[in-house]
């Protein structure tokens, strides 16, 4: 699924969302320069896996935010953590390094990765790149959590532990 696919199915499913265009980012500070609409509603998403590779995940957290990957696995009961390779990333998600999203998910033909979004997004708008990292779309998160889950991937809220202040 490309950009213009994953507007179309968003539009399809009536899933309200609005589009910033702006140029190619591939980090949190590559957004610094970007003027976002929604600076609050602003996310990364960390795509990783449990040591044999039997499990994948994909945590959506504020921009700003450190994941304690650690005290994460912990909290969920999970083996610890590692971040996928680029091939894993295309492989499961079709996706690229820069253009991590949980609209990726969609792409998950065999659902093998468990979604976790930050319990801070509840009710409120989220960011995620279209599959692409030329445009951010903004929408609800709880209406990203319901399309996540009725495309049959698990997805659920929860507190996500962060590392201290350096």
């Amino acid at each position: 699924m490309n950009k213009q696919e994953t507007y179309q199915w968003l539009t399809d499913h009536q899933i309200p969302y609005e589009v910033t265009e702006h140029k190619p980012v591939f980090s949190m500070e590559d957004l610094r320069d970007v003027d976002l609409p929604y600076p609050e509603a602003n996310a990364k998403n960390l795509f990783v896996h449990d040591r044999k590779k039997r499990h994948f995940y994909l945590i959506l957290v504020r921009g700003e935010k450190r994941v304690d990957l650690k005290a994460f696995a912990k909290q969920q009961g999970l083996k610890s953590l590692s971040f996928c390779s680029e091939d894993d990333l295309k492989a499961i998600l079709g996706l690229t390094p820069g253009s991590v999203t949980p609209l990726g998910l969609l792409n998950d033909d065999e659902r093998r990765v468990h979604f976790y979004i930050d319990a801070e997004f509840a009710g409120n708008k989220v960011a995620a790149h279209p599959m692409e990292n030329t445009a951010t779309v903004w929408l609800n998160a709880d209406d990203l959590v319901q399309l996540v889950r009725d495309h049959g991937n698990e997805a659920e809220y929860v507190d996500i532990p962060v590392l201290p202040e350096e």
